[in-house]
């Protein structure tokens, strides 16, 4: 197994606050749950590290990830996307984007949003995540799906046990921990 990402992100300058202050805490807001999709979505065969680099690109193409905003994109606005070196520009993963964004417009109806959805789905074991979220979005590979779900809380996972981080994320709470109380 190589190195784990608590053995090389800290202190480092483009992985270093990511690892420290929000990869693995739960996030219940669905700007920020629709960012890290859309940053796991955009990661597919390259690197966390590139992703990282150009997340503030994609935060200025996709409307602060408004999900609203990146549901309805003008052909004009997903052209300028595909013009900017500030993003990974594939036109497959913009298409994601946008249809994930009207996906999380229905699950605001039919559960009360993203966080709704995931909290009324848990706990499932990885396999069954991936099942269900290939199921309801684009793009979803098993490594997109168990990073989203790492980063975010809601599998375990993200930090070594020995990592400093580990202690603030229990004290956060997240969704994996709940279910071992």
């Amino acid at each position: 197994m190589g190195q784990h990402y608590c053995d090389v992100a800290p202190g480092h300058p483009v992985h270093g606050h990511y690892h420290d202050y929000e990869y693995g805490f739960p996030i219940d807001d669905e700007l920020r749950l629709f960012e890290r999709l859309v940053l796991e979505i955009a990661q597919a065969g390259l690197s966390w590290e590139l992703i990282l680099k150009k997340r503030e690109g994609f935060r200025r193409r996709l409307a602060g990830f408004d999900v609203d905003r990146v549901a309805t994109l003008s052909e004009a606005e997903q052209a300028a996307f595909l013009a900017d070196p500030g993003v990974v520009r594939n036109r497959l993963k913009l298409k994601a984007f946008m249809h994930n964004a009207r996906c999380i417009q229905d699950l605001r109806v039919s559960h009360g949003g993203f966080a709704g959805w995931i909290a009324a789905h848990h706990p499932l074991p990885k396999e069954e995540w991936i099942k269900l979220f290939r199921k309801t979005f684009k793009f979803m590979g098993p490594e997109i799906v168990g990073e989203f779900l790492m980063s975010t809380g809601v599998l375990p996972g993200a930090h070594q046990a020995k990592c400093p981080v580990q202690r603030r994320i229990l004290d956060a709470n997240p969704l994996w921990h709940q279910e071992t109380k």
